[in-house]
C-alpha cells in the first residue's frame, strides 16, 4: 500500500459532531466548511483509504488487564460520500470483584461454571481470579448527502464475545443551516444483545451453590447447582435516540449541545454478581445473587466547547446523566493542544467524574431483614469519585503520517452511599479504591 500526504485536518465543527454522535454509535455527517473550500471535486475523486490503527493498554492494580487493538478506515468518494469501516479486538484477564462483602476470615466461592472453587483471604476484597474474555467487534458506517443541507448515516454494529452477542443498527440525519455554521442533528440506534454466562442464567437471589466436580458423588451437588439456573441464555434490547446541536460562534470557538434518551429492556444483572447475607455481627452466613430491574430509562444532557488561541487549543465538555434507577452522575472532560514546534504537539487531560448509588445498591445483606425487590453489591452502580489524569504527544512524520502517545492515571474511589457497616464489616475495606494505568499508541496512515 502507497503511503500518502495527510489530508488538512478536519475541522473542529465536524470532530464535535462525530464525538456527541459517537455516544449513540452514529455518525453523522461530516460538517465541512473551511476546509472544503481548498478541495477541488478532483481531490475527492482521487482520495484513497485513510487509515488510523491504535494499541491501547489497560491494568488496574492486581484486577482487570485489557489489551485493545483498533484499526479504522474511511474512503470518501464523489458526491462526498463516505464509508468507515472499525475493526476492534481486545483481550481481558485478571481478577474481578464479584460483589461478596470483604471479612475478617477466608472465603471460598464457587466458581461460575460450578466446577471448582477459589479463595479470597483475610480482610480482602472477594475477586474472581477467572475473569477472561475475547471480544471481536466491527462496525460500518455509510454517510452521503441527501438533499441540499441534509446529509444522512446509516451503520452496523457486531460485536461477539465469549458469552455474548451483541448485534445493531443506526441512522443519523443532519441538516446545516445558517449559512453552514449551525448544524442540526437526530440519531436513532437499535441493539440486539443476547446473553450466555457460563453456567446458565442464575436465580434471582439463589443461594450460591457448593462447587461440584466429575465424580460420581458430586451429582448431588450438580444437581443443586442446576437447581440455581433458571435458564441457559437471555436477551436485552437497547432503543436510543439523540438530538444534537452545533454552532459556530466565531472563528475561534464552536460549541455543541446534545440531549439523549435511552429505553433499555430485558436482562440487565450480572450473572457474576453475588451480595454477602450478614449476621447482626457482620460474618457472611450465605452469598446469594443479585436481582435488578428488567428496565432502565437513561437521558443525558452534554455540552462541549471548543477555543483556539492563537496557537493552543482548549476542549472542555460537560456532561449530566440521570435515570430512573435514581443513579446520575456528573463528568467534566478537559484538554488542551499546545504545539511544540510545526509538526508536534503535547495535550494535557483531566477528567472528573461523580456518580450517585442506584436505589437498590447495597453492599451488602442483613439475614434477619427482609429481602427486597432489588438488590446489587456492583461497585459500578454505586456511589463513587473518580480521576484521570494524563498526557498526549502527537508528532507528524516526514512521510506526512501522525503518531502519538498517551499515558494516564485513573483512580475510582467508591464510597458507602449511607449504608452503616455491621460489627466485623466495620473494620474491612468496604470500598477498595480502584487504581489503573491507561497507555495507547496511535498511528494514521
Amino acid at each position: 500500500m502507497q503511503l500518502k500526504k495527510k489530508k488538512p485536518p478536519v475541522n473542529i465543527k465536524a470532530a464535535l459532531t462525530i464525538a456527541a454522535s459517537a455516544l449513540l454509535g452514529t455518525i453523522p455527517k461530516t460538517v465541512v466548511a473551511a476546509e472544503n473550500t481548498t478541495k477541488s471535486k478532483k481531490a475527492l475523486q482521487d482520495s484513497s483509504w485513510d487509515f488510523e490503527s491504535a494499541l491501547l493498554f489497560y491494568s488496574e492494580s492486581d484486577r482487570v488487564s485489557a489489551a485493545e487493538a483498533i484499526l479504522n478506515g474511511q474512503k470518501t468518494f464523489e458526491n462526498d460520500e463516505v464509508l468507515n469501516l472499525k475493526l476492534t479486538v481486545d483481550v481481558l484477564t485478571g481478577a474481578s470483584a464479584n460483589g461478596a462483602a470483604a471479612q475478617p476470615n477466608v472465603q471460598t466461592f464457587t466458581r461460575p461454571s460450578g466446577k471448582g472453587s477459589y479463595q479470597t483471604q483475610v480482610n480482602e476484597t472477594p475477586l474472581d481470579d477467572t475473569f477472561k474474555d475475547t471480544r471481536v467487534q466491527f462496525n460500518a458506517q455509510w454517510t452521503q448527502p441527501l438533499a441540499e443541507n441534509y446529509t444522512g448515516s446509516a451503520g452496523v454494529h457486531i460485536s461477539k464475545e465469549y458469552d455474548y452477542l451483541s448485534l445493531g443498527i443506526n441512522g443519523n440525519l443532519a441538516y446545516d443551516f445558517n449559512q453552514k455554521n449551525s448544524t442540526f442533528s437526530v440519531g436513532l440506534s437499535y441493539f440486539q444483545d443476547t446473553f450466555e454466562p457460563e453456567g446458565g442464567i442464575p436465580l434471582a437471589f439463589a443461594s450460591m451453590p457448593a462447587a461440584f466436580g466429575s465424580s460420581v458423588d458430586n451429582s448431588d451437588k450438580k444437581a443443586d447447582f442446576n437447581a440455581s439456573r433458571r435458564i441457559d441464555s437471555d436477551d436485552k434490547t437497547t432503543a436510543d435516540i439523540m438530538f444534537g446541536f452545533t454552532q459556530v460562534i466565531n472563528r475561534r470557538m464552536i460549541m455543541q449541545f446534545n440531549y439523549s434518551y435511552s429505553n433499555v429492556d430485558g436482562y440487565l444483572n450480572d450473572p457474576f454478581k453475588v451480595l454477602s447475607l450478614v449476621d447482626s455481627t457482620g460474618i457472611a452466613q450465605d452469598y446469594v445473587y443479585e436481582n435488578r430491574p428488567d428496565s432502565r430509562l437513561k437521558q443525558s444532557l452534554y455540552a462541549q466547547t471548543k477555543y483556539h488561541f492563537e496557537q493552543n487549543i482548549i476542549d472542555v465538555s460537560y456532561r449530566y446523566m440521570w435515570d430512573d434507577w435514581e443513579l446520575d452522575s456528573h463528568t467534566i472532560d478537559s484538554k488542551l493542544r499546545v504545539p511544540l514546534s510545526r509538526q508536534s504537539y503535547i495535550e494535557p487531560h483531566f477528567r472528573f467524574y461523580k456518580q450517585s448509588a442506584a436505589q437498590f445498591y447495597q453492599p451488602f445483606l442483613v439475614e434477619l431483614n427482609t429481602l427486597p425487590e432489588f438488590a446489587s453489591a456492583d461497585y459500578r452502580i454505586g456511589e463513587m469519585r473518580a480521576y484521570t489524569l494524563g498526557i498526549k504527544y502527537g508528532t507528524t512524520l516526514s512521510d506526512g503520517n501522525n503518531l502519538s502517545f498517551r499515558l494516564e492515571y485513573y483512580r475510582q474511589d467508591p464510597t458507602d452511599a449511607g449504608h452503616k457497616a455491621l460489627g466485623a464489616l466495620s473494620e474491612v475495606d468496604l470500598y477498595e479504591s480502584v487504581n489503573a494505568i491507561i497507555a495507547q499508541v496511535t498511528y494514521s496512515f
